[in-house]
């Protein structure tokens, strides 16, 4: 009997034990993160969708009406300013200039005869004007036969890209109709359209005369090598919108960027004193935003917050907190609101001033 009641207590000592490391351990697994937003000044990149084009893109069109008889260059080939392009047959182009030299020479020899005579008194001075007028018109004559028959070798008008090709060698074209276009894509303008109260923001963040840099996040995702700098802002806003353009222009040495791509582009904002909580420390609720805050006796209560920009991992709070509110940091799937918690508090500043897009101003 008294064997079995030593063993009895051994067994009672053991389950005590064993039941307060339990209540230890899951003290210890239910100490929470609790952290305070912090203030600071903030560079946020603000998104725009964009297209981009080339400073100098234009039709490559015919002058003149015979058919393509040489084309010089191929599609996506870089020209050169001056380069020859196309060739349309200029055999009767030639056979014109011909003509009209016949004509000058003609007309330069009767001008001569009838200055001759008009310096003997021999004819009237109307008559010597009638002649110089002759050999003026036979002149014109030539220079038109001339410009038609230039006509007929098709030039790039600068450097730039060729696009594909609309009419094929031996085609017969009419005068004016398009061959090709051409690209400078030395320098690219790259548009997008700003709302209103983005674009009285930005006004008054650059006061100055210094052009508003600004960088382009290609389709990709990767951020162009080159930033470009804001060079127009429209005139007027588009009554229907409610947005305004504005023009970045972009170097492009390697001629990566094309006519017609898009991208993003990225333009700095800078907030002054803002407060800035982790994107982690938030739940949503329908289409709301909530954090926990922790009340002077440990107690969670759920605060409706509204975010004015994002960033990643980060939220700029507009409205709802302060930076002397404690926020739960983790572990909000594992609590309900009016629970009390035990926690450790730390601090997000450190993390925060790691971030890229974090800078101290």
């Amino acid at each position: 009997m008294k064997r079995i009641f030593i063993l009895t207590t051994v067994l009672c000592a053991f389950i005590y034990t064993s039941c307060k490391h339990e209540k230890h351990a899951e003290e210890a697994k239910t100490k929470f993160l609790v952290s305070s937003p912090i203030l600071k000044d903030t560079l946020i990149y603000k998104e725009y969708v964009s297209q981009i084009h080339s400073v100098n893109h234009i039709e490559i069109r015919s002058q003149e009406r015979g058919y393509l008889q040489k084309i010089y260059v191929d599609e996506g080939q870089f020209v050169k300013k001056g380069q020859l392009m196309f060739q349309i047959m200029p055999l009767i182009y030639q056979a014109e200039m011909l003509k009209a030299k016949a004509e000058v020479n003609f007309a330069e020899i009767e001008y001569k005869n009838t200055r001759s005579l008009a310096d003997s008194n021999i004819v009237s001075k109307n008559e010597l004007a009638l002649a110089k007028a002759k050999l003026d018109k036979a002149k014109a004559e030539l220079a038109l036969a001339q410009a038609h028959l230039d006509f007929t070798e098709i030039r790039a008008p600068f450097d730039g890209i060729m696009d594909r090709f609309h009419t094929q060698l031996g085609s017969l074209i009419d005068e004016g109709e398009l061959l090709t276009m051409l690209s400078d894509n030395s320098k690219m303008w790259v548009y997008y359209n700003v709302p209103e109260a983005e674009y009285l923001d930005i006004q008054q963040q650059v006061k100055s005369k210094k052009q508003l840099e600004v960088k382009l996040e290609m389709a990709n995702k990767q951020l162009f090598d080159h930033s470009g700098t804001v060079e127009t802002i429209g005139a007027d806003f588009n009554n229907e919108t409610g947005n305004i353009p504005f023009r970045a222009t972009f170097s492009n040495p390697d001629r990566l960027l094309r006519h017609g791509e898009t991208g993003n582009i990225l333009m700095p904002i800078v907030l002054k004193q803002a407060v800035i909580i982790p994107q982690k420390a938030t739940f949503d609720v329908l289409d709301k935003k909530y954090v926990y805050i922790v009340d002077q006796n440990n107690v969670l209560k759920a605060k409706q917050i509204t975010i004015s920009h994002e960033m990643p991992h980060l939220y700029v709070v507009a409205s709802g907190l302060s930076v002397n509110d404690k926020i739960l940091a983790e572990g909000l799937g594992k609590v309900k609101n009016n629970e009390k918690i035990s926690y450790e508090f730390v601090s997000f500043a450190k993390e925060l001033a790691e971030l890229k897009n974090i800078h101290a101003e």
